[in-house]
């Protein structure tokens, strides 16, 4: 009985460690997910300034192969 006891509290103690780490692990996945959702929509912003910038060299080039005929 006392060899019994002895592996359940065993096992509670390992269980418990295991629980702890997978709650660490839990967290630190949701924070790697926000922050992959933060630099998407960082990267989204980014985009549209470049596209924005395309443009505004399309008009310039336009405008000087325009003023140099």
């Amino acid at each position: 009985m006392a060899k019994k006891n002895a592996f359940t509290a065993v096992g509670k103690k390992v269980g418990a460690a295991l629980g702890k780490a997978n709650k660490q692990a839990h967290i630190q996945a949701r924070k790697v997910s926000a922050a992959s959702k933060v630099a998407k929509e960082e990267l989204k912003d980014i985009s549209k300034q470049v596209d924005a910038l395309k443009k505004q060299l399309e008009k310039t080039a336009k405008r000087l192969k325009s003023a140099l005929n």
